[in-house]
């Protein structure tokens, strides 16, 4: 993918860009097959509660979060130039890191909400000083309105970073503020095909509601820093380590669905995002 200059000009001004079949059918299959394997990232998943759920304990989020890309299937589509050089230009950033990479499982009927944030409303806590961080959301699965798709505020990665609170576990963006951003930008809804892929701007205000559907919605995310942003405290997530990009076919000549060496899973027990 070559990044034009109505991209990055696009990018610039919503803090978004959606890229339509980023990853072929060949391609999305491989991450189905990762995200699936018996013996893969799902014996590494925890559940996150969903702020909206009060006390019921009935919706959650299944997450897999891990700090290095490694060199198994998700690990190359963490490193191909389509997605790492491209977030940089996105971002106007001489070079990134690779901050973490994560599978987002909401699955039917019972899937959670992640409550209004931004990124980075979480990431500053992190040891982080800049702004200067984004992430790529690639479907695996389709993404629709009804098992709860990503919903947007374009253009809020302007205001800045905003205050947040702690809600269930999740941060999210103060109520009063938020109520103050809807009521000057419209939300959109961003439905996604398998293999889609959305760029945003850490600084971008979004939510993903329940899935209230039969459908599942399983994502795979990617959120890159720049190299000015190496923590600064001590934290769950990486110091500065070189990103080692890779090719745009190497997701197709990966035959790796299980060597996860080297990718330090987040364990819930103990680690701290």
């Amino acid at each position: 993918m070559k990044v034009t200059s109505e991209m990055k000009t696009m990018f610039d001004k919503h803090g978004l860009i959606v890229v339509r079949s980023l990853f072929d059918d060949e391609e999305n299959s491989k991450l189905r097959q990762a995200a699936e394997h018996k013996d893969g990232l799902t014996n590494h998943s925890f559940l996150q509660a969903d702020a909206n759920d009060g006390d019921s304990g009935l919706r959650s989020i299944e997450m897999v979060l891990w700090n290095h890309p490694g060199n198994d299937v998700t690990g190359m589509m963490a490193r191909v130039h389509k997605m790492a050089t491209s977030m940089e230009i996105f971002m106007g950033c001489k070079e990134m890191y690779h901050w973490h990479s994560k599978l987002i499982m909401k699955h039917a009927r019972s899937g959670g909400s992640h409550v209004w944030h931004q990124d980075y409303g979480y990431w500053y806590t992190g040891g982080v000083l800049y702004p200067d961080m984004g992430t790529v959301l690639v479907a695996i699965d389709k993404c629709t309105r009804e098992n709860g798709c990503l919903e947007v505020l374009p253009g809020s990665h302007k205001c800045g970073r905003v205050d947040h609170i702690n809600v269930g576990g999740q941060m999210t963006v103060d109520p009063k503020r938020l109520q103050l951003l809807k009521d000057h930008i419209k939300t959109y809804q961003v439905p996604l095909n398998p293999g889609d892929a959305i760029f945003t701007h850490a600084n971008l205000v979004h939510w993903a509601p329940q899935n209230n559907s039969d459908t599942r919605r399983w994502c795979y995310g990617i959120a890159y820093s720049d190299v000015q942003n190496s923590p600064y405290n001590d934290t769950f997530h990486p110091v500065y380590t070189p990103l080692i990009k890779v090719d745009d076919d190497a997701v197709r000549k990966c035959e790796n669905f299980t060597d996860f060496t080297g990718k330090d899973f987040y364990k819930r027990d103990y680690d701290s995002f």
